[in-house]
């Protein structure tokens, strides 16, 4: 039997996107069948990857050389959904990097409960938006994208804390300010079956957020850290930039993120 940390490392190298969707979907199945039967399965120990496993295409470019299109047009509405299937599958990469890379730290079972959740999820949300492209005739891989997204990984690869201020916490939280404007995008072309797998993203994300804030406030309430102090501090170190509004105010604070938390990080610190 494969210990959790071993089921992570499993899907992180896993290059095809369908195949690392499935893989961590059957991962997380076995584990909750386990938690259903009253067991806490092994954690264990395994060594992920620096990089994740990636399929050939989508070539990988530096986010000022990836091609920008309207979205009012139908390659423009390709092109944001191709961009939203990769953020996902980075994100199906993120939730199990998470558990391998600090199974050292001694955590509650809640805490694997959630992160298995979300990378579950995020497999799902995968495979919705990889539906929509082909349903239009495209696919994941047929255009260029990001090559910056696994970035806030590296930067945090040996601080858990800033791991989980930077990715859930500033990363997805940005989705919920900006996943609403796509829906309407996609509204107005009247591609329903797009705005349905983007208001299941939407819904979903929210709990991502959630789990981060819930385990960050629970790593320094461990520690005796002032959450909010912590929060900025790790922002600034690691998250390369200011935040930027608008923000979805509501959202982040159903996923428990008071405004206190983001709105001092859109200014530049004073200069001594």
């Amino acid at each position: 039997m494969m210990t959790l940390s071993e089921m992570a490392v499993d899907v992180l190298t896993c290059a095809d996107g369908r195949e690392k969707a499935a893989c961590s979907l059957a991962h997380g199945k076995a584990w909750f069948d386990m938690r259903k039967a009253g067991d806490l399965p092994d954690i264990g120990t395994a060594s992920p990857p620096d990089f994740p496993a990636r399929p050939d295409k989508p070539e990988l470019l530096s986010p000022r050389d990836v091609p920008r299109r309207r979205p009012g047009t139908d390659a423009g509405r390709i092109a944001l959904l191709h961009a939203v299937a990769h953020i996902e599958l980075n994100a199906v990469d993120l939730h199990w990097d998470i558990i391998a890379r600090f199974a050292d730290v001694k955590m509650p079972g809640g805490y694997y409960d959630d992160w298995v959740k979300a990378a579950m999820e995020e497999s799902n949300h995968f495979n919705m938006v990889s539906d929509c492209l082909e349903r239009l005739g495209s696919h994941y891989g047929a255009l260029p994208a990001h090559a910056g997204m696994w970035r806030a990984a590296e930067d945090t690869a040996e601080d858990f804390m800033g791991r989980l201020a930077v990715v859930p916490m500033v990363l997805e939280a940005r989705g919920l300010d900006v996943t609403p404007g796509m829906i309407e995008i996609f509204r107005k072309a009247k591609d329903d079956e797009s705005v349905a797998a983007l208001e299941v993203i939407y819904a979903e994300e929210v709990g991502h957020v959630a789990y981060g804030s819930k385990w960050f406030h629970f790593l320094c309430g461990r520690h005796e850290l002032d959450p909010k102090e912590q929060f900025h501090s790790l922002v600034r170190k690691y998250f390369h930039g200011l935040l930027r509004p608008p923000f979805n105010e509501e959202k982040r604070a159903e996923a428990g993120l008071p405004p206190d938390f983001y709105w001092p990080l859109t200014e530049d610190l004073p200069q001594d």
